[in-house]
């Protein structure tokens, strides 16, 4: 048996994170909840991708807990965005 790549585990995992996405965006009856789940499934997608894709997983902590944060910046903005569009 040929042993898998890990890109290959990774790209698999990301196809479920995708389809999962799109099952949380129709399936969740409140608006801000249906966004928190949705960013935050886009949030942990971001960070497989410049980790496993751009080949960050190898460097010091360090710059992971930076792109980590970064990633989860972006998506805490774009949901206070949503939020702030619901209110009014």
């Amino acid at each position: 048996m040929m042993a898998r790549h890990p890109l290959d585990t990774t790209l698999i995992l990301l196809i479920g994170l995708a389809i999962a996405t799109l099952i949380a965006s129709r399936s969740v009856p409140i608006a801000w909840l249906g966004n928190i789940v949705v960013l935050g499934l886009a949030a942990l997608k971001g960070r497989w991708i410049l980790l496993d894709f751009l080949g960050l997983r190898s460097v010091p902590a360090i710059w992971r807990g930076l792109i980590t944060a970064w990633v989860l910046a972006v998506a805490s903005l774009a949901w206070a965005a949503s939020v702030a569009r619901l209110l009014i």
